[in-house]
């Protein structure tokens, strides 16, 4: 059995990726989660053998260290962080102390033998677009707000910890993920929430501001085959779609495939952290999965089975 730690296995990603290796059957996996944004009901089923959930803070060291100094894990995938753009804005020194829990995977990966440690870094690095589609190695970041500014930072550790003791990584930089374990907070499921309860559905300034929207399950492969084929060893990957739709075409979306009787209503624009576009070059990600991608209106229909 592989022994993995998860930070942040009670969160949407997070979560879903636990029960996807646990189903596979060939991993143990520990899942670590302070339940801020994370919530014991996304934990996989009591069913699934060869899995524990942590409570505790990663960026207390000693919560975590009591963890990975008594396993010997394998690999780490961290995706402990405080998300949501309102949360984030809300609590920007919450959002900062992040920066310990990076901290203290890395110095605990390199003295506890840990192979390789996944990054979740985030489509935010590249602030206001310089240019579509974002690539990984050659388009610059704009990274403003202090989400943006610490995987940023992240990024940055996980490379001096490779260069100066040999610590290997893999960051991924994640376009909106969503899926049934995504929280009310986020657009899809909150959309979703509310055309399925036919109220108003209320978006901000003109919702012409672009995003694309990758389902889990494609997340989950592309990790998996990462992991398990050795690839992308001290890189950065895109993961998440191509394909932009407008935050107004979302909305219509859902109306449409949900039959609701939601109306649109336009909100003043947010001061600040929204973008108005993102669009990921995924040429990388298209390597390792080798088949289309879930489109947004079959991955909305397979959020609607789970409600």
């Amino acid at each position: 059995m592989m022994k993995i730690l998860i930070t942040g296995g009670a969160g949407n990603v997070g979560s879903s990726l636990a029960a996807y290796l646990l189903n596979i059957g060939k991993y143990e996996v520990c899942i670590f989660d302070n339940l801020l944004t994370g919530d014991l009901s996304k934990l996989p089923s009591a069913d699934l053998p060869n899995w524990w959930f942590i409570r505790g803070d990663v960026n207390n060291y000693q919560d975590i260290s009591a963890v990975m100094l008594s396993n010997r894990f394998e690999y780490v995938f961290h995706y402990a962080a405080v998300v949501g753009v309102k949360r984030t804005l809300d609590n920007p020194k919450m959002v900062l102390n992040d920066i310990d829990g990076i901290r203290n995977i890395l110095d605990l990966s390199k003295n506890t033998g840990v192979k390789r440690v996944f990054y979740s870094s985030s489509s935010e690095v590249y602030g206001e677009p310089v240019e579509i589609p974002q690539f990984e190695d050659t388009t610059p970041l704009n990274s403003k707000l202090p989400y943006a500014i610490v995987k940023n930072l992240g990024e940055a550790y996980l490379k001096s910890y490779n260069k100066e003791f040999g610590l290997e990584f893999t960051i991924f930089r994640f376009f909106n993920t969503y899926g049934p374990n995504q929280s009310l907070d986020f657009v899809i499921a909150k959309f979703l929430n509310l055309a399925m309860n036919n109220l108003d559905i209320t978006i901000y300034g003109d919702g012409k501001q672009t995003r694309t929207f990758c389902y889990v399950d494609d997340n989950l492969e592309v990790t998996k085959r990462i992991l398990e084929g050795g690839y992308f060893k001290n890189e950065i990957l895109n993961i998440g779609n191509d394909i932009e739709y407008t935050v107004l075409e979302l909305a219509q979306i859902i109306i449409n495939i949900t039959n609701s009787k939601s109306k649109i209503i336009s909100l003043d624009p947010l001061v600040e952290g929204d973008m108005t576009r993102r669009k990921p070059d995924i040429s990388k990600m298209r390597k390792v999965l080798n088949r289309e991608l879930i489109s947004l209106e079959e991955g909305i229909k397979k959020m609607i089975k789970y409600k």
